[in-house]
């Protein structure tokens, strides 16, 4: 048997050739240390397409693949949304992202990928919670197959694998090989410094990206392109909303600060805004705000940041925000209602004030596992939380939910309407956004609601008017 002369191996997370054809030579580059050209491991498959078309032989040793025989043991059917995104990624490949709402069944999309693409997996997820719910999804769809967890205390090595995206960044080099399907839950975090290595370094031709919302601060999101493929599929909550989601309304809120919180505001304000004017500090960009944190370590740029950090408060936590909480919570007295604010003091001030468990980034494990059962079997008719429940918590059904503040991100407003769109018979969510007129608050809600209008908008005097 002739000796192949070409030979594509892996080597720490890239592809290597000693002698490379000319139909994938842009895809390499030479090393002058190893006297080898190399390849990201994520242009495996493009090297190998290229290869096959061009009638190059080679020997791949670089895929330590392993094809699965899984027998999916849900007797389901999925919504037409969940049918479109499945055959909208096959159309492309298998490789690329869909967008659907947080409640809108992106986890029984991949188990369905994985259904129809039988090959050996790694799954990343954000969020330990993520990593046990995924886990118990998994077992329960493929109750034959070997599922395995990296993360949280666990390091199996298994042909279907679920990671946290840290612990997947940590062993980048070691799991390149060895899955052909690449699942990445909230996907938006792939692009960072440290997770992007994940995506560069397999060598996995098929990948799914699943998120509510793909929008990041720093724009990274147009990577995903190349790391995972392009958005295959997108629907909004409004498309969903009477159909695989409940039907809802978000309603917004405005109420004003007292002459005396206004006045405080305003000065803070100004001061601010002051040192940001002799500085040349905009803060419409993050390097407007690298330099504005940056500036702080000077007594003038600390009085400014503090000054910055109380009018923010002032905004988020005026006393007038806490009558409309009352005000809402008396008019929906049966439903199981959601509390969202900014910060873990105004969390803790709304728990003792009003006798509501509160979960925070503080709240031990078992301690938020009791709460959230507690408040699934009705016990609780009412949590607050700062941002721990945005992402990656699955939280029980619920009908109404109430942002006190944090409304600046498109991410962040979905990822809160989606704890409330759970499908039940009969159910009308109604999502409540509280902000505070003549605010920055009131800008950037502004900003966003540019791409997510609500349908329609409430002062606090017709709050209690009848629907």
């Amino acid at each position: 048997m002739p000796q192949v002369k070409h030979q594509l191996r892996l080597d720490r997370g890239t592809l290597v050739m000693k002698d490379v054809p000319e139909v994938v030579m842009p895809l390499f580059q030479w090393d002058a240390r190893s006297q080898s050209y190399r390849a990201k491991g994520q242009d495996y498959r493009a090297i190998v397409e290229g290869l096959k078309k061009g009638n190059v032989p080679f020997r791949d040793e670089a895929a330590g693949f392993l094809k699965l025989e899984l027998d999916f043991s849900r007797e389901i059917t999925p919504y037409p949304h969940q049918q479109q995104a499945l055959a909208s990624w096959k159309r492309a490949g298998r490789r690329g992202v869909v967008e659907v709402p947080t409640g809108g069944g992106k986890t029984l999309i991949a188990q369905l990928a994985l259904r129809d693409t039988p090959r050996s997996a790694l799954i990343c997820v954000p969020t330990l919670d993520l990593l046990a719910q995924w886990y118990s999804g998994l077992v329960a769809a493929f109750p034959d197959a070997n599922v395995g967890m990296l993360g949280g205390g666990s390091k199996d090595e298994t042909p279907i694998l679920i990671s946290t995206y840290d612990s997947a960044a940590i062993h980048a080099e070691d799991l390149a090989g060895r899955y052909a399907l690449l699942i990445c839950d909230e996907v938006h975090h792939l692009p960072g410094d440290w997770t992007r290595v994940i995506a560069e370094m397999s060598i996995a031709p098929y990948r799914l990206g699943l998120s509510a919302t793909l929008k990041r601060s720093d724009g990274r999101e147009r990577d995903l392109d190349t790391l995972i493929g392009p958005v295959v599929f997108s629907c909004s909550p409004d498309e969903l909303a009477g159909t695989s989601l409940a039907a809802y309304r978000d309603e917004v809120i405005r109420v004003r600060l007292s002459p005396s919180e206004q006045q405080r505001y305003d000065d803070l304000i100004r001061q601010r805004n002051d040192f940001l004017r002799l500085n040349n500090i905009r803060l419409g960009t993050i390097e407007g705000w690298k330099k504005f944190i940056m500036s702080s370590g000077s007594p003038q740029g600390r009085a400014a940041m503090l000054a910055h950090r109380e009018a923010k408060s002032l905004a988020y936590g005026t006393e007038g925000k806490l009558r409309v909480l009352e005000e809402i919570l008396a008019n929906h007295p049966e439903a199981r209602t959601l509390i969202f604010v900014n910060d873990n003091a105004t969390v803790y001030r709304i728990s003792r004030e009003f006798l509501i468990p509160a979960i925070t980034h503080q709240t031990g494990a078992k301690e938020r596992v009791a709460i959230l059962d507690r408040f699934r079997s009705g016990e609780y008719q009412y949590l607050v939380s700062g941002q721990v429940l945005n992402e990656g918590v699955d939280v029980p059904e619920a009908s109404v939910a109430v942002v006190l503040s944090g409304t600046a991100t498109e991410r962040e407003h979905i990822q809160r309407l989606g704890r409330i769109l759970r499908k039940s018979e009969g159910k009308n969510a109604v999502l409540y956004e509280v902000i505070t007129e003549g605010t920055t608050e009131e800008r950037v809600s502004q900003q966003r609601r540019g791409q997510w209008q609500p349908r329609r908008e409430l002062n606090l005097e017709e709050l209690n008017a009848p629907d």
